[in-house]
């Protein structure tokens, strides 16, 4: 198992503007094609411009399959287009975890 988690920073101020827009616009559409998210969570402590989200996939290939589905669906290319538009967002920061052999997640 891999997570795919993601550190997202905003202009200061511009946090809860961004957040509501994804969950009005590219929450739906991101959870349809990747499944719904391991975490959410906007930041309590800390540089508190910032948000991550991280996501579970068996693997890089299904990883890059579901990535790949979600950027031809009309609704997450409004969104992308509305978030753009906003201009809440100033640094993405990716990393893929990959799980030891013991550890599932809750529930699976």
């Amino acid at each position: 198992m891999i997570f795919d988690h993601r550190t997202y920073t905003c202009k200061p101020g511009a946090i809860k503007a961004h957040i509501d827009l994804y969950e009005k616009m590219g929450f739906a559409p991101q959870s349809k094609h990747l499944g719904k998210p391991v975490l959410y969570g906007t930041t309590e402590v800390g540089d508190v411009n910032t948000y991550v989200h991280v996501w579970a996939y068996k693997d890089l290939a299904e990883r890059t399959a579901k990535r790949a589905a979600l950027w031809t669906d009309p609704d997450w290319l409004a969104y992308v287009k509305k978030s753009g538009e906003l201009g809440a967002l100033i640094k993405q920061t990716n990393m893929i975890l990959v799980a030891p052999a013991f550890f599932k997640l809750p529930g699976a």
